[in-house]
Formats: structure tokens, sequence, C-alpha cells
């Protein structure tokens, strides 16, 4: 049975890292439903290669209604953690071992909502100092899965092993 995904996106993401997991969850059986601050709100990538039409606003969703969490990288989880509602939404997941997977910057998003402590976790090079921070035990490894919940890569050329293990994940 399909997973019901909450991605967290919004301007400046980093396009490869939305678009190619979002199919695999999505040619798997899963659906992605992209939130950001307003319902209809079209965020484009940094690259410009992405538009993506935002499918609720943050206001109208309630963790509890999703099985998992995808934060995609790029300068957009560094925008979204600047909102205190984002940062509550992440939260939940991590405290409730709902599975969460972030690429590049997307454990910005963690660090603010102080989910990393003890946990295995990589990220972008620019952003694992602050990881470690933060409490988590950094690998410099192309995907990290903590306790079969938090699935982390480092940037796109780690996209393929990133889908691998999340859709293992959510196969749980």
């Amino acid at each position: 049975m399909g997973k019901k995904i909450a991605t967290v996106i919004t301007n400046m993401f980093e396009d490869v890292e939305y678009t190619d997991p979002a199919k695999a969850f999505k040619d798997a059986g899963h659906e992605v439903v992209t939130i950001e601050k307003k319902k209809g709100a079209v965020v484009t990538g940094k690259n410009n290669e992405s538009e993506v039409t935002i499918d609720e606003s943050i206001d109208n969703v309630k963790a509890e209604d999703f099985d998992a969490l995808f934060i995609p990288g790029g300068f957009s989880p560094d925008q979204l953690r600047a909102d205190e509602r984002f940062v509550k939404f992440a939260k939940h997941f991590m405290d409730a071992d709902k599975p969460v997977f972030a690429i590049c910057h997307g454990p910005q998003l963690l660090i603010t909502a102080k989910s990393l402590e003890g946990r295995k976790a990589t990220g972008f090079t620019s952003i694992q100092v602050d990881m470690e921070y933060a409490g988590a035990n950094v690998q410099d490894e192309e995907v990290v899965v903590c306790c079969n919940q938090l699935v982390t890569s480092r940037q796109p050329d780690d996209i393929p092993a990133f889908n691998r293990e999340t859709l293992k994940v959510l196969e749980k």
C-alpha cells in the first residue's frame, strides 16, 4: 500500500533533488504532497529546470496525516527553517519515529528542529560541521540510514543510493 509523503519545498530547491526522488516515490505507488506557505503557489528550482505547483499550505496540513517527510536540498531548507511552522512540522516526524528523507541541505531543517542529536546522518559538505554542532554523528557517505527512519544523502550524485534506501524504508 502506498504511503503519503509530505514534501516541504520552496523556491531555490535543488531541482534534481526533488524531481528524481519524487518520481521514484510516485513510480513505487506513493503519493507526494508538496507543502509551502501558500497552496497553489509555483516554486522554481535554483537551476530553473523545474517548477512545482504547491499542493497544500503549511497552515492546512497536520503531520499526523502523513506517513513520511521528504526535504529536498538547495536553498529551500534554509528558507523553510526560518519559519517555525515548518520546524514544528519536521520535528513531529522525527519525534514520532516516522520516516524522514533529507538530501544535501535538507538536514538544515532538522538542525533547527533540534532533531539530530545522537543520530547518524550526512549532508552537503558545507553543513556537516553544523550537523556535528547539533549533535549528529556525521558520516561522509553517499547515503546514511539511521534507526530505519532517517535517510540522508550529501549531493545530487548520491540520488540513486538515496532513492534506493528511501524506498526500502517506505516498504516497512
